[in-house]
């Protein structure tokens, strides 16, 4: 937990008395350094309108905006003014940590004078996050897994982790997890945390030192807390007792928001979880009692091993029959265990646990034999796949076939919301992504776009065409917005008002970016890299003298090309998994000439600006993995409804993907480079515009020559 607060008092201003947005923004990027840039203030601008009419905003804010500082700034005053909290999600730490440890601070101590005291905010994550006193002080309670007891060395390695975390334990002020550098594994950090289920609560002997209870009262005083998606979607699953009360939610890396959501709601169930909650409760019942849920745990054995390692269509007839005798132990064990009484801390503790697994056990157990009540599979709530891993075996998992009726109902019912990242607007509207969070297919809000395009404060934009020439910029068209769903949306107006809104970037892209579509090379195939895109990868480098960012579709692809091309380059050549990725980032930005291979985990996780950076490799269209059970159930939800599910999911979560990774290679005004997509299909399918409206306007090109030209000017 992070907050600011006023050192030197200064005088109280009425609430009604505070600067508007405009003059703030002016005075916070005049003390930071920094020069006005247009798009930022019409941001700021629709953000205040939006916290002021309630009006619901997804904005579009591309690299080089400063957007964090256009809703910040909006926010806080709307903080100071209401007198009421502002949450800011994220989806990923590094952003969480940018704005509690350089944006806010800076902005808090700048705006100051002109609000009349300093703006305090807070960071809040989940329980599990935190060091958890009392675990610490009686001693880890979970056992080891068979694969660490038998493995002396995991052992060894899990209890210098344990001895480190004890050292750590006597200095952190926050308990926070991400303090702790280098950190541990899950394991090891599993013996000093607690979930929300597992916590005792008020009758923890350590509630006065607890580090997530610190966290949780520092957050309910402050004008704004950062948090992550995660504990967005769980405080609206748990309606809203998990974060502090607030009006105003702003949802940064919005692009993230429905595929958090989904993992947070997604249940699983192993036999090893059956016996865990078995083995928990074994000392605490009648072992009758235990046994029988154990028996269960053999009984999931035996029906998991014979049933698919795919997507159901239906419960097979023995994981049916076993789910309800595992259900049914779980329930009788939970009785058993009784309600919360007077007993001994130890024994409160070890009945927390169980009661915790327990419930997990049984609540995944019910949902699994409730998802196939509609005998429409299209029509189901939940989507059940089996899959099997190296290290826990066959997992059984539930997962909503969408999200967005939870996110309409709680986040959007509850506050007013902005949605903002560098790619909202994919083939150029924002009705998709609208569809996902729960929002109506049209925004209806007054000075809104009406059909949920992508309204552009530039007009006359111009992208070049594949084959160099000067064409009208497609994005917003009614063509390629369409292509989404190559069907008339349902009516939907009784959803909540938005409004959709692209500002643009400062960077002139059509200078500063080539976007290459290698169209003479084969389609991408199943069995690795074909020889003809190692050997364009090879020329590409060459060109460029290094600085190359690959992205690839597996990790066997990124392997594959790195193994290849050390043996027929002169530069270093890193690949992701050979270190830490902040090691590997770091080593690929001190070193012009070196190359970095890695796969779509990298494609957030890259922010080198300047020369080290000037040539983006995608290997292909990163559309979801045909056997991918939720995407293909998703896709043929869309189906059934006369909907194209193909556009509407794999080719806008490729287009979504694809503009991730192409934006790792602008990242300031002075930044030159090329992106390279090998899949010939960008500048050869049908769907492929659909794609191309969704990247930055890119000048766009087939021609390899001019590209291997233009790499080596920009090296020189």
């Amino acid at each position: 937990m992070s907050s600011a607060v006023s050192e030197v008092p200064l005088p109280p201003r009425a609430k009604d008395d505070l600067p508007d947005v405009h003059d703030l923004l002016t005075a916070a990027v005049e003390a930071l350094g920094g020069e006005r840039r247009d798009g930022q203030l019409t941001m700021a601008e629709a953000v205040a309108r939006s916290l002021r009419t309630g009006v619901h905003l997804a904005v579009q804010a591309g690299t080089g905006t400063g957007k964090s500082l256009a809703y910040l700034v909006p926010a806080v005053r709307h903080a100071m003014e209401k007198e009421s909290t502002v949450v800011v999600s994220t989806a990923t730490i590094a952003l969480q940590r940018q704005l509690v440890d350089r944006d806010l601070p800076r902005l808090a101590k700048n705006l100051a004078p002109l609000l009349g005291r300093e703006p305090t905010f807070a960071i809040l994550k989940g329980r599990r996050n935190y060091l958890c006193v009392h675990k610490l002080n009686t001693g880890p309670t979970d056992e080891p897994d068979d694969e660490v007891l038998f493995d002396p060395f995991a052992v060894s390695a899990l209890g210098r982790q344990i001895t480190r975390l004890n050292e750590w334990a006597s200095e952190t002020r926050t308990g926070d997890r991400d303090e702790l550098v280098p950190g541990v594994n899950e394991q090891a950090w599993r013996q000093v945390s607690v979930s929300a289920r597992e916590c005792l609560g008020q009758r923890c002997p350590a509630i006065g030192d607890c580090f997530a209870e610190q966290a949780r009262a520092a957050a309910a005083k402050v004008d704004v807390v950062v948090t992550n998606h995660a504990l967005l979607a769980i405080d609206a699953l748990e309606n809203g007792i998990v974060l502090p009360e607030h009006d105003v939610v702003v949802v940064d890396e919005a692009h993230d928001l429905v595929d958090r959501v989904t993992g947070v709601a997604t249940g699983e169930l192993t036999a090893g979880m059956v016996n865990a909650a078995a083995k928990r409760c074994g000392r605490l019942i009648d072992q009758a009692l235990a046994d029988r849920l154990a028996e269960a745990a053999d009984g999931l054995t035996v029906a998991l091993a014979d049933a698919p390692v795919a997507r159901w269509e239906r419960m097979p007839a023995v994981a049916g029959t076993v789910l309800t005798a595992l259900r049914d132990a779980a329930a009788a064990c939970r009785t058993a265990l009784g309600p919360n009484r007077r007993e001994e801390t130890s024994d409160a503790t070890a009945r927390k646990l169980a009661v915790a697994l327990l419930g997990e056990v049984h609540d995944v157990a019910e949902r699994l034999l409730g998802a196939f009540a509609e005998d429409d599979a299209a029509t189901r709530f939940d989507v059940v796949w089996l899959s099997e891993e190296e290290r826990r075996g066959l997992v059984l998992r539930v997962a909503p076939l969408a999200v967005g009726g939870l996110l309409r109902s709680t986040i959007f019912a509850r506050s007013t919301v902005v949605l903002t990242s560098a790619t909202l607007a994919l083939g150029g509207a924002f009705d998709t992504l609208a569809r996902q969070w729960g929002l109506p297919p049209s925004a209806d809000a007054p000075g809104g776009t009406g059909d949920g395009a992508a309204a552009s404060p530039v007009s006359g934009t111009t992208r070049r065409t594949a084959d160099g020439s000067t064409g009208s910029d497609p994005s917003g068209s009614a063509a390629v917005a369409g292509m989404a769903t190559e069907k008339a949306p349902p009516s939907d107006t009784s959803g909540p008002r938005w409004r959709g809104l692209d500002v643009g970037s400062p960077f002139d892209y059509g200078r500063s970016a080539i976007l290459y579509m290698a169209r003479h090379l084969p389609a991408p195939g199943r069995d690795g890299l074909p020889p003809e895109y190692l050997t364009e990868i090879q020329e590409l480098v060459e060109a460029a003298g290094g600085r190359t960012l690959g992205l690839f579709s597996s990790m066997r692809a990124a392997r594959q090309a790195a193994d290849e091309l050390r043996s027929r380059l002169s530069v270093p050549v890193l690949c992701q998994g050979e270190d830490g990725t902040s090691a590997l980032v770091a080593k690929f930005a001190a070193d012009e000439r070196t190359c970095l291979f890695g796969t779509l985990s990298l494609w957030q996780g890259v922010d080198v600006p300047g020369p080290s950076l000037q040539l983006v490799i995608v290997d292909r269209i990163p559309f979801p993995r045909p056997d991918d059970p939720l995407m293909a159930a998703r896709q043929r939800a869309v189906d059934a409804k006369g909907g194209s599910g193909f556009m509407t999911v794999a080719a806008s979560h490729a287009a979504l993907r694809l503009a991730q990774g192409a934006g790792r290679l602008v990242r300031s005004m002075s930044d030159r480079g090329v992106v390279a997509v090998l899949d010939p299909r960008l500048a050869t399918a049908r769907y492929g515009s659909f794609l191309r409206a969704t990247l930055p306007p890119f000048w766009q090109t087939t021609d390899p020559d001019k590209v291997r030209a233009a790499l080596r000017r920009i090296a020189g």
